[in-house]
């Protein structure tokens, strides 16, 4: 399959290609490809996409899925499997599954012989419109959300778009709430894609699956080339995620999806740009309105705001001690402030 995009993560080149027929049919055209199998390949699946990608003989290695797969331990089962298997430096690694397999396939491709070729092949519509671009490899420790990582892009992101129709409603919306996030960060082109295009998304229409998966990847990819290591402006792809993994680490990883703590998390980033006066007060109605519209609770029940306070004090994104958040003046035009406990605290309890 050629490239329908190619990005450059500083000397990473990563091409990514789409596949209109089945994960089946997608991975045995992948692993037919003679620059692929001649290297040895290890495939790395989850108990729920191994049963997606039948046929396959290639040495493989199956998680236990879930978030719990996401640490020391799974890593270790990828790392083993690639020595039972011979791999070589020159060998793959493919994680074919959501972000858990990604991540920890990755990050295992990363440290293996000091870095092996990786290929993603994300099956969750939150894998393939964010998490499988742009290199973020690791794992959760210490009860924290991806305490320990390295910056490590996939040479080939192999898209199927038809995979999401094998998706619960519930991780279907997860990914969603990144491509909202996408289009926020975008632009009123995008915007008005996702708020006109609503019923044909939420019904997974397969051109309108392809357009807005194509569209985040395409953001995140001229994001991530002018800054690999977010020591810039790949933070504002962080928008709600401080309040989003602090959520997560207080309820326990798997009590929220990702996507649900991010929609929530989206909203309490406008409040508090609302508070700061950065925000425009019409733009975060809208904002919210539209989370609301894709079906989104917006309003957490018994949240503490000294425990979400706490969470938010081990985010990879404080720098010098304090907190950092993504905030919006409207649509597309984004910046990264310090932040007073204070006010925090306040959008927090209000």
């Amino acid at each position: 399959m050629e490239p329908n995009l190619q990005f450059d993560f500083g000397g990473h080149n990563t091409e990514v290609v789409f596949s209109a027929g089945s994960l089946s049919d997608a991975m045995r055209q992948e692993l037919g490809n003679p620059e692929i199998s001649s290297s040895g390949v290890l495939t790395v699946f989850d108990s729920n996409t191994c049963t997606l990608a039948s046929g396959l003989t290639e040495p493989r290695i199956v998680l236990t899925a879930g978030e719990h797969a996401k640490q020391w331990s799974g890593v270790a089962q990828v790392l083993q499997g690639a020595v039972d298997a011979g791999l070589a430096r020159d060998g793959v690694i493919a994680g074919v599954g959501g972000g858990v397999v990604c991540d920890t396939a990755a990050f295992a491709a990363s440290i293996f012989m000091r870095g092996c070729k990786l290929m993603l092949v994300p099956t969750s519509l939150l894998a393939m419109a964010d998490a499988a671009l742009g290199g973020k490899t690791g794992v959760n420790f210490a009860g924290f959300k991806n305490m320990i990582g390295t910056f490590y892009p996939a040479r080939r992101l192999v898209i199927v778009p038809g995979v999401v129709q094998s998706l619960s409603e519930r991780e279907y919306k997860s990914g969603l709430a990144e491509v909202l996030k996408s289009a926020l960060l975008d632009g009123e082109q995008f915007l008005s894609f996702v708020t006109s295009a609503r019923q044909q998304i939420l019904g997974r229409d397969g051109a309108h699956v392809r357009e807005m998966v194509l569209r985040s990847l395409t953001l995140k990819g001229r994001i991530v080339e002018e800054d690999l290591r977010e020591e810039g402006n790949r933070a504002v792809l962080n928008l709600g995620h401080t309040f989003a993994h602090a959520l997560e680490s207080v309820s326990g990883f798997g009590m929220w999806t990702h996507g649900e703590a991010v929609a929530w998390g989206i909203t309490k980033a406008m409040q508090l740009g609302v508070r700061l006066g950065i925000t425009d007060s019409r733009y975060a109605a809208t904002v919210e309105a539209l989370l609301a519209d894709y079906g989104f609770t917006l309003r957490v029940p018994g949240d503490n705001a000294e425990k979400l306070l706490r969470a938010m004090q081990q985010d990879k994104k404080k720098q010098a001690g304090e907190l950092r958040f993504v905030l919006q003046a409207g649509c597309g035009e984004t910046q990264v402030r310090r932040v007073p406990v204070e006010d925090v605290r306040a959008v927090l309890t209000g």
